[in-house]
């Protein structure tokens, strides 16, 4: 594999020529009306009550979720409950806002209901209820990403009520088991249901979105393109023996080389418009030798010296080429005897220009030992860059800069992933843009203490609202 780039229909020129140009200030939009903010709150107090890992299901949150949109006033017809058959404890909700007589493909709105697993021993709040103290609202998904659901579903019901009539038909899924399991929401409603979230374009609000640093705003990214992962398995296997008499070819030793090899191993630079554009506008807020670095890596070709120079940061390196990580490790049967068999999982997160059969092939030359198999564990799911027109993201910088004026708004890659992978695998540009602004210094989603700000979280419904107007146009 070496350096190459990824043409995108315009978006190069539309992001890197402009990325790091702000809007001129504009008025700031007034808050919601008290009553939504307070929906707002009361529906994300409900929903991280409900514990939703991946062994509880989301059938009960998905249940509130309709409870709240039947309450709205929208019908059994646009209002759908749907259970996979052979994972009944997972649901899904699909809504649809129609339009009279729509004028373009629907815009389709995603957001998973599961949580990863929180132990109320490692908390200092309980995790699955809602904690608020000093500005501050705690408990596992308000960040990631129960507070993104509240707030869509408080918008959604807002414009219910004020009889807003959308130019197309607007759909919001409330999903299942993104974080974990084998029980994909949207994933199966995109292979089972395409007909009621087929869209001509995704709003996913489980990435990109604003990050700040002591307070101030950094920028904020509209992610049109993320890291696609996939794991393998490498294994070493032996004839085995008594442990009193040990062989040369012991499959421990083995698949420790192997496991070395690949820990010494940096795959190529490579960048693409969305990771030119992000570098460039974090050049602007760097300085000295790291902003100079930056440029250059925005650069095409990129400069490899000031990219090894960046890699020396695990992030930045990470927006840089593709990784590979040891995950998993077993071997051996019994503490007696010379082990017959010993594996590793490996987890690849590739960039978008790389292939699973690119990398497999990669970490076999890496290797170099032909004692040493090598498959695919979880396979991977390409997801292609969205391409960013120029009118669609005139819109969307309107509604950013009426809610958070002059800010600075970057293309953005996300290193891990989000559904939008199932709903750009199969052609619909997916764009995440989350609402709420996290803290870059002390981000807590999948940890401890998840915490999102009371004050970021009103902004997040204001704004959210104000996309949801914007995209869908009408009255």
């Amino acid at each position: 594999m070496t350096t190459r780039t990824l043409l995108l229909g315009g978006l190069s020129a539309l992001l890197l020529a402009g990325a790091a140009q702000a809007a001129p200030a504009a008025k700031p939009a007034p808050l919601p009306p008290a009553a939504n903010q307070a929906l707002a709150h009361d529906i994300l107090k409900e929903l991280i009550a409900i514990n939703t890992v991946h062994d509880h299901g989301t059938l009960v949150a998905a249940k509130a979720v309709l409870a709240r949109l039947k309450t709205a006033g929208f019908s059994d017809a646009d209002a759908q409950l749907l259970v996979m058959p052979e994972h009944p404890n997972q649901g899904q909700v699909v809504v649809r806002l129609r339009a009279k007589a729509p004028k373009a493909k629907p815009v389709l709105w995603i957001g998973h209901l599961d949580v990863v697993e929180a132990k109320p021993e490692d908390w200092t709040v309980p995790p699955f209820a809602l904690t608020e103290k000093d500005g501050w609202w705690y408990g596992r998904g308000v960040q990631d990403m129960k507070g993104e659901d509240a707030i869509v579903l408080a918008a959604l019901i807002r414009l219910k009520q004020e009889g807003f009539t959308p130019d197309r038909d607007l759909i919001f899924a409330f999903t299942s088991d993104e974080e974990s399991g084998d029980a994909n929401g949207v994933e199966w409603l995109v292979k089972t249901h395409r007909d009621l979230i087929d869209a001509g374009l995704v709003i996913n609000p489980d990435g990109g979105g604003g990050a700040t640093r002591e307070g101030k705003p950094l920028y904020y990214g509209i992610q049109t393109s993320e890291k696609v992962f996939v794991t393998f398995q490498i294994e070493a296997t032996n004839k085995g023996g008594h442990s009193s008499i040990p062989e040369p070819d012991n499959a421990i030793y083995e698949l420790a080389k192997a496991l070395d090899k690949i820990a010494a191993y940096s795959f190529p630079v490579e960048t693409t418009p969305t990771t030119r554009g992000d570098f460039l506008v974090a050049a602007a807020q760097a300085s000295g030798q790291t902003a100079a670095d930056l440029k250059a890596v925005a650069q095409t070709p990129p400069d490899l010296a000031a990219a090894a120079r960046l890699s020396a940061t695990p992030e930045r390196n990470a927006r840089l080429r593709t990784t590979c990580v040891a995950t998993g490790l077993s071997g051996g049967h019994a503490e007696n005897a010379l082990p017959q068999r010993a594996s590793a999982l490996i987890q690849c997160r590739m960039m978008p220009v790389d292939s699973q059969a690119q990398v497999q092939a990669k970490l076999a030359e890496v290797i170099n030992d032909p004692k040493i198999a090598i498959k695919v564990y979880t396979p991977a799911n390409p997801a292609p860059d969205s391409p960013l027109d120029p009118a669609l993201n005139a819109k969307l910088s309107a509604v950013i800069h009426a809610e958070w004026p002059g800010v600075t708004i970057a293309p953005h890659m996300d290193l891990g992933a989000s559904d939008s992978i199932y709903t750009r695998a199969v052609g619909i540009p997916s764009y995440a843009m989350a609402a709420v602004w996290y803290d870059a210094d002390d981000n807590r989603a999948h940890g401890r203490d998840e915490r999102i700000s009371e004050k970021a979280y009103y902004e997040g419904l204001q704004f959210q609202y104000g996309l949801i107007k914007s995209l869908g146009g009408g009255k």
